[in-house]
């Protein structure tokens, strides 16, 4: 049924995705699909990385690690953008898109009342990409 997951993950907070990490791979292992880790970074220097190349690098190297411990066909793709405060659901739609994925796994944050202002990222990708989604609530 699905052939490609497609699991966003934030390296700064890769500790916090167990919930959301583990429902993707499980699905992946289901259905016998590649996952896909796309990350999203900007161009100046951050506590995961000092460079994109070296953020590439660390994504790389994670999507590896998952694959090789969970049996799967595993890529990344990390996407660099000028501003991922304001450009990370554009850059996501656009990189489902482009990798053809055909599931999403997210985790949301927790739920607060600033979710009646703004949409979440899950929520926004849900209600935009053609591809499925399957947001994994957060631990509160």
């Amino acid at each position: 049924m699905y052939r490609k997951v497609i699991f966003p993950v934030d390296l700064t907070h890769v500790d916090q995705l167990a919930p959301a990490l583990q429902t993707a791979l499980d699905l992946a292992i289901h259905y016998k699909a590649e996952i896909c880790f796309v990350g999203v970074t900007g161009t100046a220097p951050s506590s995961v990385a000092h460079t994109p190349q070296e953020y590439e690098r660390k994504l790389q190297a994670f999507a590896q690690e998952q694959g090789a411990a969970h049996g799967l066909k595993s890529s990344a793709t990390a996407c660099i953008s000028p501003d991922p405060t304001i450009d990370t659901d554009k850059t996501l739609l656009a990189a489902i898109e482009d990798l053809g994925g055909d599931l999403v796994v997210m985790q949301t944050h927790a739920p607060n009342a600033l979710d009646y202002v703004w949409a979440g990222h899950g929520d926004t990708i849900a209600a935009r990409s053609k591809a499925s989604v399957f947001l994994v609530r957060a631990n509160s």
